[in-house]
């Protein structure tokens, strides 16, 4: 990030959602690196760029093949990595031949000389970064927006080289170490496929058990086990998906109609509420020892510091304790007996011990060795001669709108996302001092809110297929006209997925958070309405 010549920021917003990781973009700028930054608002990143490409919502995929197909155009493609490194080239040149800037502008609202310049910028960089974040994967197409952009890299190059390549940004300190350890439906921990026999068997012989030889449900898919009665309980681990799910009214029915839910948290949540059993567990960044597992793939070692409050345990005694109870004895001490069993099963963490990571300060994975001293950059083995391991794919991928559109009974499209001050539902960021009101608000472009009648302050009920919330309006020119914005940063009196369709992509699970058709209306001018009528009482079924 400090030392690249391309910052290319795609859906990401991380000057509020991301702030350490902006700190060294910051100094990358510094040291000369320019800043692109596509996103629907004119967000506080987009407002620090050198170019802001202000797409409308849910055209992602179109931008992206446009740039690539301009690359090839021009000639800018890396010829040489793209015929060592990478296969399918013809079938994806095949598939962004329609994809013209001109196109791209009528699906994208960016002009097509703005498209060019900006595959020019990309393609001669030395050095670039794509990033991204919720703003890609919160589609229904989710998995081809990011095929969309590892194609780019792929086509110049751009991965696998200090100062390139591809980052997710993540939204919490051990989003990669859960899906590493096997919090991922088809995977076991260390990446394993769960479908592949050999993979699965040193598993079944550690654990002395046959395990599923098939893939497992993401969240999306339960839901739908639920609504055929083919799930009738659940366990949640720091989760809350009473506020989280797209749908809260159909992910309410759902929960509430279950035979049996437990919560394990650290703090009482709005899932608590209809769970028959919480389990209150330690926070995992003071409360426990363990590891976690950033971005950059650094396994970083966690020391206890203070004891955690009242009945709360740590997760693994919980754990270990109900297996106890259904006839299994584990027999592990604490987190270290459960790294070294990590490391038994899964290649890439073989060589981190607790004593080389403290002693490091973290490593990355894949370090198959205790002399192993971690790998820097994981695809630097495409550019070895001869090439290590696969090549990478180019996946052709055609963009699709959003499910909704706006239309004469919706006409506005809401998007979602987070800001600097608070964090998803609240359950960790809520309750303390803030330099601002612990409320939401509905923002919305000026224009439109003169067209609706509606000023600052002003009290309105917006409206989507699914149900209505009664909201506080805020003015916001950093949007574009027919797009408002709200956070699910306040679920007790501002519950947004009331709105969110559930519409979700087939290979992610991930439902279209960023793209939802809404109404709009006045309800009551600033100063005449109780803040008391703004709570979950409003959160009524659209017709």
């Amino acid at each position: 990030m400090e030392h690249t010549d391309l910052l290319f920021l795609w859906g990401s917003n991380p000057r509020e959602t991301h702030p350490i990781m902006f700190h060294h973009m910051l100094r990358g700028m510094r040291n000369g690196a320019r800043l692109v930054v596509v996103d629907p608002r004119r967000t506080p990143t987009a407002q620090l760029a050198h170019l802001h490409l202000p797409i409308r919502v849910g055209g992602d995929i179109a931008l992206a093949n446009a740039i690539a197909r301009v690359i090839f155009e021009e000639g800018l493609e890396h010829r040489e990595f793209i015929a060592h490194a990478t296969e399918g080239l013809d079938a994806y040149r095949e598939a962004i031949t329609t994809y013209t800037p001109e196109f791209a502008e009528r699906v994208t609202g960016i002009e097509a000389d703005t498209i060019r310049r900006v595959a020019r910028m990309y393609a001669a960089a030395p050095r670039a970064i794509i990033c991204w974040t919720l703003g890609i994967t919160e589609h229904h197409n989710a998995t081809d927006g990011v095929y969309a952009l590892c194609n780019l890299a792929n086509v110049t190059g751009h991965v696998g080289r200090y100062g390139s390549g591809l980052d997710p940004l993540r939204g919490q300190n051990n989003v990669q170490g859960g899906g590493d350890m096997g919090a991922i439906p088809n995977r076991l921990p260390g990446g394993a496929d769960v479908e592949d026999a050999g993979q699965r068997a040193p598993f079944e012989a550690a654990w002395g058990a046959a395990l599923p030889p098939r893939s497992g449900r993401h969240q999306s898919l339960m839901f739908e086990g639920m609504e055929r009665g083919e799930i009738r309980a659940a366990y949640i681990i720091g989760e809350n998906p009473l506020m989280s799910e797209a749908n809260l009214h159909r992910s309410r029915e759902l929960l509430d109609g279950l035979d049996f839910v437990v919560l394990q948290d650290v703090a009482l949540n709005q899932t608590a509420e209809i769970a028959d059993v919480v389990l209150p567990s330690a926070l995992s960044w003071c409360e426990c020892d363990g590891t976690v597992t950033n971005s950059e793939r650094r396994v970083q070692l966690m020391r206890k510091a203070v004891d955690p409050p009242g009945e709360a345990r740590d997760d693994i005694a919980i754990l270990q304790d109900l297996a106890g109870r259904m006839g299994h004895k584990w027999d592990y001490t604490g987190a270290e007996d459960v790294w070294n069993e990590v490391r038994r099963l899964s290649a890439r963490h073989r060589g981190m011990s607790y004593a080389r990571l403290a002693e490091t300060g973290g490593l990355q994975w894949p370090c198959p060795d205790p002399g192993h001293p971690g790998s820097k950059f994981l695809h630097e083995r495409l550019w070895r001669r001869p090439i290590e391991g696969p090549r990478a794919p180019l996946m052709p991928v055609q963009w699709e709108p959003p499910v909704e559109q706006p239309d004469d009974a919706y006409p506005f499209l809401l998007t979602t996302g987070r800001r600097l001050e608070f964090y998803n539902t609240g359950t960790q960021s809520r309750g303390y001092a803030a330099p601002r009101p612990q409320t939401e608000y509905l923002c919305i472009w000026p224009a439109d809110a003169r067209r609706l009648g509606i000023e600052a302050g002003d009290l309105a009920r917006i409206r989507s297929r699914r149900g209505s919330l009664l909201v506080p309006v805020r003015l916001d020119d950093t949007l574009a006209p027919g797009l408002c914005f709200m956070t699910l940063h306040h679920p007790d009196t501002m519950p947004t997925n009331v709105l969110t369709i559930d519409a979700w992509d087939p290979k992610s699970g991930t439902a279209e958070f960023k793209a939802t058709a809404v109404a709009i209306e006045r309800v009551a001018a600033r100063g005449s309405w109780r803040e008391e009528l703004v709570g979950q009482e409003e959160m009524s079924r659209a017709d």
